[in-house]
């Protein structure tokens, strides 16, 4: 699938993706790991915030718990009867693959990586697994444009 068929399946995505893995997400208000996730939360999303050096912050990320990894973050959400639907990186481009196979091994339907953010080698895996892959893209302003296109009149 090329990059240009999963831009046209952002909004299925965006709809269908309610429990969003955020990997590097900051405590930090002024990071854009930390501004697109609370902008996500509040229209709606869960969000699970995987950051290794934040796991001992009282009241966790946003006011959600931490996890040093996706397995964890996934094992938690299992707990709570929910899954993680898609994993958003907020890491460099040469950390994507081990990301990339988490999200695989813990059944993501999607890998969303950040402005700036590519790997093809890990987003032709994911793909091969059955995730959906979106990279270069920031989930705010494709959730914004979507919410957008859905309240203009046509």
């Amino acid at each position: 699938m090329s990059d240009t068929d999963n831009l046209s399946r952002i909004p299925e995505i965006l709809a269908r993706d309610r429990v969003i893995a955020v990997v590097g997400l900051s405590p930090r208000p002024d990071r854009a790991s930390y501004t697109t996730s609370r902008y996500m939360q509040a229209h709606g999303y869960r969000i699970v915030p995987v950051n290794p050096q934040a796991v001992d912050l009282p009241g966790g990320i946003l006011g959600e718990t931490c996890y040093a990894s996706l397995r964890d973050a996934a094992q938690a959400m299992r707990a709570q009867g929910q899954t993680i639907d898609m994993v958003n990186c907020f890491r460099r481009s040469e950390d994507i693959p081990p990301i990339a196979a988490q999200a695989i091994a813990i059944g993501a339907r999607s890998l969303w990586m950040q402005l700036g953010i590519e790997h093809p080698q890990a987003a032709a895996q994911a793909r091969a697994a059955g995730l959906d892959v979106v990279m270069d893209r920031c989930v705010k302003i494709e959730h914004a444009r979507w919410q957008a296109e859905l309240t203009s009149p046509h």
